[in-house]
Parts: structure tokens; C-alpha cells; sequence
């Protein structure tokens, strides 16, 4: 049985008028539809406001005459008027659906050429949100004059056009490349995490969060993500980056949202705050868990509002501003312990990218390391290299298991500017790089060798233990301090394993060998936590 093909199509009350014999010298482009050699329409869907009763009658006559096998059923959409948006796709919505399509047997085309621009708008929305299930006809004059024209369908599902997919895909490619610096990264869980970040950076205007250790470049990104909305021309205003770890204390609320002349002792002067310069742009919250309780619901209102009131004013001011916050604290266990809003955290946990640590994505280390190479020759104006053999012992220390890496990313660059800058004629050896090496060990056992007492003491005060168990849980706890969660310390601390595929749950293993010590991730975080 072959499929028949079934139009909707609005009446047209001013390109489908005429009612005497040189109506059909003119093009009318409903009454087209039915002219046109190799269209056959099975039924028509004719949809208008009911208001136009003499010219509805005799287009669907028309019809019946240029195409006497098709059968026309007629609509009537009821919207007050054909130029608000709102109303009239509310209308349209109600009957794409109520009507009982029949996909199955039926194919459906909708007429896009008739109606107001706001019709045809809502139409193209509904069909592209698939709630017409449908594919578009548009119909055109004869440029040679005449009543049949021509038609064109357009299916919407650009897979189908292999030009037009390949032209999307590059673009997202060009994005997702712009925002890891240009950096041909080879991490499957970072290059993921930063293809949907992409996606959702140029389509949604809400809160976006960024996780990760300090070091693993959440500053940058949140840089690149506006630097990429602006040039997709989704963003015109101003980036406003605040470290909320500077602003503590009585100075936050007036920083962050301003105050009047007089507010407080001091105040000698009005000041508009961070908030309000934000103002058709974007606010960066680095370290948000750092805000105090009065500053979080001040901010959690100005994201829901828009609007705020500046310290010592009954007046409210508005400002709009999409909102970026970074964090390398849970900012969960923050909630349970009193110190972050659930409701802030509620509305800011809607997008959330947890960057890694440079240790759980070694097999970035050589385009990152090329990076900072170039980084290098821009800033010191000539070209800074590396020969093989100085390369190869870098790359071989820094994946190597003594590689803590413990500043992440901060780590790496500042080793480059130091090899760079003692490099003569821009050249950095092996000597140079063992040096590095040394230093970066040193460096890295140090910070290691001071904590070492201090940490086990911290979470087991009461208890002795082997030296060989003091060093390895002291290992693991460094881990679990920087880490924000349990399967971020997980992944750092068996990373070897899991990219050998041995090891199937990172925080599983974790949870256990805390256990052996009675131990569990919160009560660790909180022992530990820089505020206690």
C-alpha cells in the first residue's frame, strides 16, 4: 500500500484571493499546491481563523478542480491576533496536538508560504521540534509569470544534507578546539566533558559550574567560554571575574553588590559593586565556596530576580548577568556542614564540568607541554624549543609515578618559564631539563615530607600505626585534601590501573582501604579541611 501525502497549509488571505475568471492567470500559492506535476496530494489540511468564509470556499473549489483526487478538510485556529507570537502558536501548538497524525501510512508536508511571518515562524518551530511530524513545502511564483510555480520540500533533519552536517561539525570542532586553548588534548574523559561543555555554553543562558583542584585551569576556561559565546555573537557585554576567597568579611557585600554613600563608617563614596558592572554580561565566581552565608542569599536572589539591593539602600537594582562560579571544595559536604546554601547550590549545580588533575590525564602532558613551549616564545619574543633527548626526559619524569604534579597545570607553566627563561638561544637540553627534574622532585618530596606527620596525626590523633602504613595512608590522605570528591581522589590515586583497565571502580577501592583505618572520604575532608 503506498504512502499518501497529506498537506497543511494555511489560507492565505491576501495571496490566495480572487474570485473572478483572471484568477487563475495570477499565482495563488494554495491553490498551486494542487497544480504541480509529480505532487500528488491525498488531502489537504486547511487551516484559517474562521473569519474569511467567501474566500476559504473557493479556494478549496479551486482545489477540487486542479486536483479533483484530493480531498480538503478545513481548520479553524483561533488566535486574537495573527501578529503575537504567543497566541498564535498556542493556537498552532493546540492543534498539531489534537490532530491524529498517521505516520505510519501517511507522509505530511506543511506549506510554509501562506500566512503572516509570525505564522510561518511558529510553524517552522513546531515542525522542527518535531510536534508536526512533518517535512516543509514552500511554494514560489514563476519568475516567467504564470499560476503554477514551483514548490520545494525542505526536511529539517540535517543529516540528510552532507554539506550542511559537515559545515555544523566543523564549527563545533572549531569551538570545542577554542576552548581547550588549542591544545590537541587526548584525554577521552576531558575531551567529552569539553565537547558538551561547547554545546551548552552556546545554547544556554544559565548558571554554569566548574569542579576541579586548583591548577587544573577552571580561570582559563571559564575565559574561554566567554571569549567563544562573544564571537558566536551570544554575548555583547563585559566578563566581570571576582576570586570570592579576596573579597571575605564585611568588604564581600559591598564589593560584590555595592553600597550607598554613608552605608557604613567609611563609605565616603557610593559604589556600584561587581553585580552591577556584570550587567549584560557574565559574572565569574572563582572559589564560590568561599562566600559567606548573607553574601549567598543576596547572590541566590540577584540570579533568580535579577535584582538586589546595594548595602544600605531600600532601593532595588537590576542587573543581568549569566553566572559562571569555579569551586574546589564539595561544595555537597559544604551544605551539610552549614557553610553553603542547598538552595545556591541547587540553582548553580544545573551545568556542571568537573575539570580533572593534571595526574589523571598524563597523556595530556606532551601537547600541554608543547603549549607552554610556544607560551614561552611569545612571551621572551623568540622561539623556544626543546631537542628530543631533553624532551623525552621530561615527558619520561613527568608520567612517571614520582610526578605529583600537585599545582597541576600552575605546576607545568611555571617549569616551562623557568626552562625557558635559563635556555640559551631558546634552546633547553637535557642538563637543563635534569635540572628541572631534580628541582620538581625536590620540591614535590618536601611538601610531601612536611605534611607526612602532620596528616595521619590529624585524622587518627589517637592511634599508632607502622611506618610503612603511616606513609602510604599519609599519600592517600594529601590525595583526598585537594580532591573535591570521592571518585575525583579515586581516579588520581589508581590512575595507572584504571588506564590499564585493572581496576573497575576508583571510589569503591577507595572507601575500602579507608575502611581498614576506620576511616571514611567526609570524615577525612573534614579533618582536614583548611578551616578547622
Amino acid at each position: 500500500m503506498s504512502r499518501r501525502t497529506v498537506v497543511l497549509s494555511l489560507l492565505g488571505t491576501t495571496v490566495d484571493s480572487g474570485f473572478g475568471p483572471k484568477r487563475w492567470e495570477r499565482w495563488r500559492p494554495t491553490v498551486s499546491i494542487g497544480q504541480q506535476e509529480g505532487l500528488a496530494v491525498a488531502r489537504f489540511e486547511l487551516l484559517h481563523d474562521g473569519a474569511h468564509g467567501d474566500l476559504l470556499g473557493r479556494v478549496i473549489a479551486d482545489l477540487g478542480a486542479v486536483s479533483p483526487e484530493s480531498t480538503v478538510h478545513e481548520h479553524v485556529v483561533d488566535w486574537r491576533d495573527p501578529w503575537d507570537f504567543e497566541s498564535v502558536y498556542a493556537a498552532l501548538h493546540d492543534f498539531a496536538t489534537s490532530y491524529p497524525f498517521d505516520v505510519d501510512h501517511e507522509d505530511y508536508l506543511v506549506h510554509i508560504t501562506t500566512g503572516s511571518h509570525v505564522a510561518q515562524i511558529c510553524l517552522f518551530l513546531l515542525t522542527e521540534s518535531r510536534h508536526l511530524p512533518a517535512r516543509l513545502l514552500q511554494t514560489s511564483p514563476d519568475r516567467r509569470g504564470g499560476a503554477v510555480g514551483s514548490y520545494q520540500i525542505i526536511d529539517l533533519d540535517l543529516s540528510r544534507y552532507d554539506q550542511l552536517a559537515q559545515r555544523f561539525a566543523a564549527t563545533a570542532r572549531e569551538g570545542v578546539s577554542f576552548l581547550k586553548g588549542g591544545i590537541e588534548t587526548k584525554s577521552p574523559r576531558f575531551n567529552a566533558m569539553i565537547e558538551r561543555l561547547e554545546h551548552v555554553a552556546l545554547v544556554s543562558p544559565d548558571p554554569i559550574l566548574l569542579l576541579g583542584p586548583t591548577g587544573a585551569g577552571k580561570s582559563q576556561l571559564a575565559r574561554r567560554i566567554v571569549d567563544l559565546a562573544r564571537a558566536r555573537r551570544r554575548l555583547t557585554g563585559d566578563l566581570v571575574e571576582v576570586n570570592c576567597a579576596t573579597i571575605r568579611g564585611d568588604s564581600a557585600m559591598s564589593a560584590l553588590f555595592g553600597h550607598v554613600k554613608g552605608a557604613f563608617t567609611g563609605a565616603a563614596d557610593a559604589r556600584g559593586g561587581l553585580l552591577r558592572r556584570a550587567d549584560g554580561g557574565v559574572l565569574f565566581l572563582d572559589e564560590i565556596g568561599e562566600l559567606g552565608l548573607d553574601e549567598q542569599a543576596m547572590l541566590l536572589r540577584a540570579i533568580e530576580t535579577k535584582t538586589f539591593l546595594p548595602v544600605g539602600s531600600d532601593r532595588e537594582v537590576r542587573a543581568s548577568f549569566q553566572l559562571l562560579a569555579g569551586t574546589n571544595r564539595d561544595l555537597r559536604k559544604a551544605v551539610r556542614e552549614g557553610r553553603f546554601r542547598d538552595d545556591l547550590l541547587a540553582r548553580i549545580d544545573l551545568w556542571t564540568f568537573e575539570l580533572p588533575a593534571l595526574v589523571e590525564r598524563l597523556e595530556d602532558l606532551p601537547p600541554n607541554l608543547d603549549f607552554e613551549l610556544r607560551r614561552q616564545s611569545e612571551r621572551l619574543g623568540s622561539l623556544v624549543s626543546m631537542n628530543r633527548d631533553a624532551r623525552d626526559a621530561y615527558l619520561a619524569f613527568g608520567t612517571a609515578g614520582e610526578a605529583r604534579w600537585t599545582g597541576n597545570f600552575r605546576d607545568l607553566a611555571s617549569s616551562v618559564t623557568r626552562l625557558a627563561t635559563l635556555a640559551r638561544g631558546g634552546r633547553i637540553d637535557r642538563a637543563l631539563v635534569d635540572d628541572e627534574c631534580e628541582r620538581l622532585r625536590d620540591a614535590w618530596s618536601g611538601a610531601a615530607a612536611a605534611n607526612t606527620p602532620q596528616l595521619v596525626a590529624k585524622v587518627l590523633p589517637d592511634r599508632a600505626l607502622d611506618r610503612f602504613d603511616e606513609a602510604q595512608l599519609e599519600a592517600v590522605l594529601a590525595v583526598c585534601r585537594s580532591s573535591p570528591t570521592l571518585s575525583a581522589a579515586g581516579r588520581t590515586l589508581f590512575a595507572v590501573s584504571r588506564a590499564q583497565k585493572t581496576s573497575a571502580n576508583d571510589a569503591d577501592r577507595l572507601r575500602k582501604y579507608l575502611a581498614r583505618f576506620e576511616l571514611d572520604f567526609e570524615t577525612v575532608r573534614e579533618a582536614l579541611s583548611d578551616r578547622r
